[in-house]
C-alpha cells in the first residue's frame, strides 16, 4: 500500500512529506509538483500569506536519475515567512475562534498559548498533501487515470454543470469554474463578505476518470474505497460535508430514478447514468468516480465573533489571524490530491508490483480477463 506523512508547523522552517509504497521506475520531476502547488496558491479571495510564498518542493530522497527506487519519497517545501518569524517577538494567543481548533486543541494538550496549536492545525499544511497527492496523480497518469477538480458553489451562488466540464476554462478562472456568469456573482459574494469583515465557503467536485473496476472491496468496511476517499476528504481543513454521486440527493428519489442501468457491447459492461459515483458496493465500477465537498466559511473573520479568554475567562473578541476570504478553489485542488491519494492506494494494493513495469503487466492481464468476462 501507499501511505504518507505531512510534518512542519505554518511558520516553521519548512513543510515536508514523506510517502513510501510508490513503485520504482516513476519518471517524477520536482517541476510537475510545482504545478500543482502553484494552483493551489491561486483563487479570488485568498490572504496576504499567497503573497509571500511561491512554494516550490525538494525531492531529497526516493529519486535517482529522475525515476522513483521503491523507497521512501520525502517531500520538502520550505516556507518562506519563516525568516520574517524567527527572531519575531510573538504574544501568546489566547482568545480562540469559534469553529477552528483553538479551544478544542488548546484543553486537549495543556496549552496556554493557542498558536500552539493553530501552527499545526493551518491549512497551511495542505501545501504537503498537495505535493504527496502530485506524485498519486503521477502514477495514475501512467494508466490513464486523470483526476480533475472544479467549484460548483460558493456563498450560495451555483455555477451552473453544463459547462464544469471545460477543463482548459476552469483552470484559468480564478474560482476554478466555467460558469463565467456564476463567476462573477461568486466574485461578488466574495467582495461583499470581505467589505464586511466575513468569509464565505462552498462546494467543488473532484473526478477521476478512467478508474478500472474493481477498486476497493466490498468484503471489509475499511477497505472499500467510497469509504476511504470519504475519510480523505473529511481530513481535509474546514470541509464538513462529502457526497458521491448523487449522495443525500439519492435518498429524494425513487431507487428506478437513481441506480444505473446496466449495458453490454463490444466485449464492455457500461451505464448511461452515473447517479452512483461510479462506486457501488465499495468499489470502482468503471464510470467515472464523482466526490463532492462542502466547505465551511474560514474560521477566522476580520469582524471577529465573540469568544473567552482561556487565561482571564473574560468576554473578548476572538483573535484575528492573517487569513482568506474564501479558500474553496484552493481547497478544491486539494482535494485533488487527496482522492489521487485514495485511489493509488487501492490501484497499488489492486496490482501490486515492486516496479511500474511488474503493475503494468498486472494491469494489462486484469483488463484482458474482464474483458472476456
Amino acid at each position: 500500500m501507499i501511505r504518507y506523512f505531512t510534518g512542519g508547523e505554518s511558520h516553521g522552517k519548512s513543510l515536508f512529506a514523506i510517502l513510501e509504497g510508490v513503485p520504482a521506475g516513476l519518471l517524477l520531476q520536482s517541476s510537475d509538483i510545482n504545478i500543482e502547488l502553484k494552483k493551489r496558491q491561486k483563487g479570488y479571495g485568498r490572504g496576504g500569506r499567497m503573497a509571500i510564498e511561491t512554494d516550490t518542493v525538494e525531492i531529497a530522497s526516493g529519486l535517482r536519475n529522475g525515476k522513483t527506487l521503491g523507497s521512501p519519497i520525502t517531500l520538502i517545501i520550505e516556507n518562506k515567512d519563516f525568516k520574517n518569524w524567527k527572531n519575531k517577538i510573538v504574544a501568546p494567543v489566547t482568545m480562540p475562534r469559534p469553529g477552528h481548533a483553538d479551544l478544542s486543541g488548546a484543553l486537549k494538550y495543556g496549552f496556554t498559548d493557542i498558536r500552539d496549536v493553530l501552527e499545526r492545525a493551518s491549512a497551511r499544511e495542505t501545501a504537503a498533501r498537495v505535493a504527496a497527492g502530485t506524485v498519486c496523480k503521477i502514477l495514475l497518469k501512467e494508466f490513464s487515470i486523470e483526476i480533475f477538480g472544479y467549484v460548483t458553489e460558493i456563498g450560495g451562488v451555483k455555477a451552473k454543470r453544463s459547462s464544469i466540464n471545460l477543463k482548459d476554462v476552469v483552470e484559468n478562472s480564478p474560482l476554478r469554474t466555467a460558469d463565467k456568469k456564476a463567476e462573477k456573482a461568486m466574485i461578488k459574494k466574495i467582495d461583499d463578505a470581505r467589505k464586511r469583515g466575513d468569509s464565505v465557503g462552498g462546494i467543488f467536485e473532484i473526478c477521476a476518470l478512467n478508474v478500472p473496476v474493481g477498486l476497493g472491496t466490498y468484503a471489509q468496511w475499511d477497505r472499500r474505497l467510497d469509504g476511504r476517499l470519504a475519510a480523505g476528504i473529511m481530513g481535509l481543513q474546514a470541509i464538513k460535508g462529502v457526497e458521491i454521486g448523487l449522495g443525500f440527493e439519492a435518498a429524494r428519489k425513487f431507487g428506478s430514478k437513481v441506480h444505473d442501468e446496466i449495458f453490454y457491447t463490444k466485449g464492455k459492461y457500461y451505464r448511461k447514468t452515473n447517479n452512483c459515483g461510479g462506486l457501488e458496493g465499495g468499489m470502482s465500477n468503471g464510470s467515472d468516480i464523482i466526490v463532492r465537498a462542502a466547505m465551511k466559511p474560514i474560521a477566522t473573520l476580520y469582524k471577529p465573533l465573540n469568544s473567552i479568554d482561556i487565561i482571564s475567562k473574560r468576554k473578548v473578541k476572538a483573535t484575528v489571524e492573517r487569513s482568506d476570504i474564501c479558500a474553496v478553489p484552493a481547497a478544491c485542488v486539494v482535494g485533488e490530491a487527496v482522492v489521487a491519494y485514495e485511489i493509488a492506494n487501492c490501484f497499488v494494493e489492486k496490482f501490486g508490483g515492486d516496479s511500474i513495469a511488474d503493475m503494468k503487466s498486472s494491469y494489462k492481464a486484469y483488463i484482458k480477463r474482464i474483458r472476456g468476462l
